[in-house]
């Protein structure tokens, strides 16, 4: 059991530290909601992928490797972060983003847009339906649904650590951020969604032959 869940702590940690649209949208919301931010984005992702380990023992991780099914998360998922992106360039570009300093920003959609981010990623639902499976699959083996209960128990601690340590750092830092310091950051922040989404578009495309 202890080998299961160390094994899912390093491949977790792994991957969360690796940056990405969900880790860029955290550390945006961040500035703003600092520590609880963090954590309600990432109980809407710990809610997709406890979803994603049913749907695997159901036998749908075929469909989560189907190609149609990636292009179609691709071409999605793009369009929504690219959406994200613009907006966030054009309101640090207009100086419509203000720096929330004490701390008391809704919380609310938080987790429906880290469920709705992680979904529309489409290397995160496949490392899922290949990576993902085959660990599931071993700690089954070994230790049944105990082993499953483990090796996932060990998978979310770590996405919960990590965003939270993040968010709890920029929380407390933003009380030293220059307002146009926060807008450049707002802007290098939206740039990264659009170019997370433009990546996601265009390898979608690729399988399409379109491009």
């Amino acid at each position: 059991m202890a080998a299961i869940f160390l094994a899912s702590v390093a491949l977790a940690f792994s991957g969360a530290v690796m940056p990405g649209p969900l880790l860029t949208y955290t550390v945006k919301q961040a500035f703003s909601g600092g520590l609880r931010s963090g954590l309600t984005i990432i109980l809407g992702h710990v809610l997709l992928e406890l979803l994603l380990v049913v749907f695997i023992f159901l036998g749908f991780d075929i469909i989560l490797q189907s190609g149609a099914a990636q292009i179609i998360i691709g071409l999605v998922g793009g369009a929504l972060l690219i959406d994200m992106g613009v907006k966030m360039l054009t309101g640090a570009a207009r100086n419509t983003v203000k720096l929330d300093m004490q701390g008391s920003a809704s919380t609310r959609g938080l987790v429906a847009s880290g469920f709705l981010i992680s979904a529309m990623n489409p290397y995160f639902l496949l490392w899922w339906a290949v990576v993902g499976l085959g660990f599931l699959l071993t700690a089954y083996q070994t230790f049944g649904f105990w082993g499953v209960g483990v090796w996932f128990a060990g998978h979310i601690l770590v996405d919960f650590g990590w965003y939270g340590l993040i968010s709890w750092l920029i929380g407390k830092t933003r009380r030293f951020l220059d307002e146009r310091i926060y807008r450049a950051l707002i802007g290098i922040l939206g740039g990264l969604l659009v170019y997370f989404g433009a990546m996601f578009l265009w390898n979608a495309l690729r399988s399409l032959q379109v491009i």
